[in-house]
């Protein structure tokens, strides 16, 4: 029986994305071409022009795809924090440890930087941001931290461990910088506390 259409194009996405993230963290992007990627899926460039316009519109789709594990991942692992500011610094500072791991240093912090310029401006951006100024609403509802613009400090936030991340990918010895970057992290974090405050358990 004939696949859907909407199948046999999911597909076909998830074939050339595999593919790119293969040579993307093996090669890089500047050295893995077109021909890698296509040769890797058995598909045509055709396809790949079809799908994504060009190679740097692969390696976007790559880094959400990539970005969304990483999401899920954050998540899983703060559930199991003891309270809700717990988990709120815990997955600020589980993302900084991610610049450790060889695809996320390469591809997201490394190579997506340079390519795609500011990650500010990534689509995938504007859900970190919405993820963590819910949790700063959370927790001034709770009486944990300071009053303050949520989405301001979400940005100030997000900005601090994206910079973080990237000097932990770029640094010649990174698990060194990411003692030292989670270090200073959790200081920030805790200058959002309110001076009598005390976290209470997740809900």
């Amino acid at each position: 029986m004939r696949k859907p259409r909407s199948e046999m194009i999911a597909e076909t996405r998830a074939k050339l994305i595999d593919a790119a993230r293969k040579a993307f963290v093996e090669k890089g992007y500047a050295e893995a071409s077109m021909d890698d990627f296509t040769a890797e899926a058995g598909l045509t460039r055709g396809a790949l022009y079809h799908h994504f316009g060009d190679k740097k519109g692969l390696l976007l789709a790559v880094i959400v795809e990539i970005d969304a594990e990483m999401s899920e991942r954050l998540a899983a692992a703060a559930d199991m924090s003891a309270s809700r500011w717990r988990r709120f610094v815990d997955q600020n500072v589980n993302y900084l440890n991610m610049a450790l791991e060889p695809e996320i240093q390469r591809i997201v912090l490394c190579d997506g930087p340079a390519v795609l310029g500011n990650p500010s401006a990534w689509p995938t951006a504007l859900n970190c941001i919405e993820v963590i100024s819910s949790g700063i609403r959370e927790l001034q509802e709770e009486g944990v931290v300071r009053e303050m613009d949520a989405e301001a400090a979400a940005r100030l936030i997000t900005g601090a461990s994206t910079f973080a991340a990237q000097w932990i990918a770029n640094a010649p010895d990174p698990a060194a910088a990411a003692g030292k970057a989670v270090e200073a992290f959790k200081m920030l974090l805790d200058g959002l506390l309110l001076d009598d405050a005390t976290p209470g358990p997740a809900c």
